[in-house]
């Protein structure tokens, strides 16, 4: 099956999607996920928006209006640091702030969506963590009715009652992991996640909102200087991944080694020999010699 190279998107946020004329490519990603037709009206000039010489942190905040008309702040991120929740809880903290101009009221405040395409899944327990996006919201829960906190909201035209969640006040999160995406193609959001795991689309894919970005991301379409700058980045990213997998692998065998000194530790106390504690953990004498000097 053919395959068309384009630009990573984490790449094209930071020097393509920018560009007004190509706020299209992200509303149609945006409008897939939400499930419902998302409008851009600008980039905030925020300090978050401003680029940094990191090429790995790279975050776009973005003034839209969802099919209700309502003003919303989203955040788009890639990322690849360890304390990832932290940080979209100071990212999405942020925004909040940012958004509330000064001496305006509460009620102005912003709804705020986070969205982070992670291409890593560093410290993810790959066990119990299987499924390739997550969601997760604030919800006001009663401790014993089980029910959600409703709040009366009266307007000068009738009363309504406003369910107190992620729909109307609190942030909401979605993280799509990459590299757990099993290239299952199902539905519209599926070419769009194997798009940021491949940097490329399949002939195959018909979702208006993908052939549009395979239009404006098309990596032959670009001049031999912004080639060599994204070559560049790419040489990057697969330098910081040799690390991080160096990283994992010394962290893995550290962990082996607590585990057999555990093993030999509590197999001296139940009076096992040396001969037997070396062969049983793979230690060498030497080393269980000197755990039992220690005792």
């Amino acid at each position: 099956m053919a395959v068309k190279k384009l630009v990573r998107f984490d790449w094209a946020m930071k020097y393509i999607l920018r560009n007004k004329a190509n706020f299209d490519v992200l509303e149609a990603f945006i409008s897939n996920l939400l499930k419902e037709t998302i409008v851009i009206d600008s980039i905030l000039e925020s300090e978050s928006n401003r680029e940094a010489e990191n090429r790995k942190f790279n975050r776009v905040d973005l003034k839209c209006r969802d099919s209700q008309g309502r003003q919303i702040i989203i955040e788009i991120q890639n990322q690849r640091e360890a304390d990832y929740l932290q940080r979209l809880l100071w990212g999405t903290s942020r925004a909040v702030v940012e958004g509330l101009e000064l001496g305006k009221s509460y009620s102005e405040v912003v709804k705020v969506i986070s969205i982070s395409i992670l291409y890593h899944t560093l410290r993810v327990d790959e066990k119990e963590n299987t499924d390739f996006i997550y969601y997760g919201t604030t919800e006001l829960i009663g401790l014993h009715t089980k029910k959600p906190l409703i709040l009366h909201e009266s307007t000068a035209k009738r009363e309504r009652s406003t369910v107190v969640t992620s729909k109307n006040v609190f942030p909401e999160y979605y993280m799509i992991y990459v590299e757990k995406f099993e290239d299952m193609v199902r539905e519209d959001l599926d070419e769009w996640v194997y798009f940021f795991k491949h940097g490329a689309i399949r002939e195959d894919f018909k979702s208006p909102g993908i052939l549009l970005a395979a239009k404006k991301l098309d990596y032959l379409m670009m001049s031999e200087e912004e080639r060599r700058g994204y070559d560049d980045y790419l040489a990057y990213l697969g330098q910081e991944l040799g690390i991080l997998d160096t990283a994992r692998e010394e962290g893995r065998e550290e962990g082996e080694l607590k585990g057999k000194l555990e093993t030999a530790r509590n197999a001296l106390k139940r009076g096992f020999s040396l001969e037997d504690i070396a062969e049983i953990t793979g230690l060498s004498r030497e080393t269980v010699r000197k755990l039992q000097a220690e005792r």
